[in-house]
């Protein structure tokens, strides 16, 4: 009889352990489907965000840069242009990289700022260009492009070709006035014209000229000489009005004036100043003596003419032409002169590293620099993106 009433009490706790083990389960699964109702009802709640900042992040992508198999996509309105086509094509393998993409082109807008560029496409003057010169142009000539899509700048990029101008070789570097003048025929509704030589990188892709210099050039810039003054010339002569608007922005190095980064207005001044810098008389008889050629012309004419120093004004080197260090290797110790990261400096110029420097090596440095630094939240989240 114990035995029977042992086995009953067995199977009771049995049956209760199981209804047990079943009421737990349900519980479970109950919180579970709560679990499950809460989420997809917060889903329904951000899908359409979801959706509207998907599509725009296509359109932005879309909108930023070509593809390598189809090409640039065409706008209604090309306004960047990139001569000559067939050189910068089949030499820099980037394909017809003429149109400018962006919502600025879709409605036919002129640029106010167009960014010039040359290069030779018969391989240099003095000497030819090797594949790492080569590689050099092609990375910068992209940098200069991708910041004009972005910002719905113009460019135009010139072939320095060897030629003779006048009864004597020609030397690069003198041409910068002349191609300015064409440009300004070319693009006669531009504000302003920057020159960048191929050996600079835009470090910053998101500021603007505007907003970066141009919407505050008086408080950006110095007209006196006694600021700053490397090259010890005269600081004053007469009927010099510094009332009037500034036409030409340059900088100075630790050697005088830097023409790897200026800008110039649209202006008749700028159009009689150029052609004064390109006057053959005076090219005639001095691009022998004048070691940086262009730069020393300019030089003679701020010093001597009033009506030039009028409209002259300086930018900190560094607001577009910081050197990397080895540049102006006597005052090393100087930081006026040398690119900040933590500053974040807009625009690096690596002129004379083939002076004992490694162009090819400050070129890489700086490029993989610049990805760093201008990586977005995304990009840092999504690194395969």
């Amino acid at each position: 009889m114990s035995q029977r009433t042992s086995s009953l009490e067995d199977d009771f706790n049995d049956t209760t352990l199981i209804e047990d083990k079943d009421e737990i389960y349900d519980k479970r699964w109950k919180n579970v489907r709560v679990q499950q109702a809460i989420s997809a009802q917060f889903f329904s709640r951000v899908k359409n965000y979801i959706l509207v900042v998907g599509i725009i992040w296509f359109l932005y992508m879309w909108t930023r840069a070509p593809t390598a198999e189809h090409g640039p996509r065409k706008p209604l309105r090309a306004l960047t242009k990139v001569y000559p086509g067939d050189y910068v094509n089949h030499e820099y393998g980037m394909g017809n990289i003429a149109p400018l993409t962006g919502f600025s082109s879709w409605f036919g807008k002129d640029q106010k700022i167009v960014i010039v560029l040359a290069t030779n496409e018969a391989g240099g003057v003095l000497k030819w260009k090797n594949e790492q010169e080569w590689a050099i142009e092609k990375i910068s000539i992209k940098n200069k492009l991708d910041y004009a899509r972005k910002h719905g700048y113009g460019l135009i990029l010139k072939d320095l070709t060897t030629a003779k101008k006048y009864s004597h070789e020609y030397r690069e570097g003198w041409q910068k006035a002349d191609i300015l003048r064409e440009v300004m025929d070319e693009f006669p509704k531009a504000e302003w014209y920057w020159w960048l030589d191929l050996d600079t990188l835009i470090m910053e892709p998101r500021k603007s000229l505007e907003d970066h210099i141009l919407k505050k050039i008086n408080a950006k810039t110095y007209r006196s000489l006694d600021v700053f003054n490397p090259l010890r010339l005269e600081e004053d002569i007469p009927y010099v009005d510094y009332t009037q608007s500034m036409d030409l922005l340059i900088t100075q190095d630790c050697g005088g004036f830097n023409l790897g980064s200026f800008l110039i207005r649209n202006s008749d001044w700028s159009t009689a100043m150029l052609d004064i810098w390109w006057d053959p008389i005076c090219y005639e008889q001095k691009h022998m003596v004048w070691e940086h050629k262009e730069q020393d012309a300019l030089e003679t004419l701020y010093a001597k003419e009033a009506w030039i120093r009028s409209r002259v004004g300086f930018l900190p080197l560094r607001m577009i032409n910081s050197f990397p260090p080895g540049a102006c290797n006597d005052y090393s110790d100087d930081p006026q002169y040398f690119y900040d990261s933590n500053a974040r400096d807009f625009v690096v110029n690596m002129a004379g590293c083939n002076y004992g420097r490694d162009c090819w090596g400050e070129m890489q440095y700086y490029y993989n620099l610049r990805e760093k630094l201008n990586k977005n939240l995304l990009r840092r989240l999504f690194f395969f993106l």
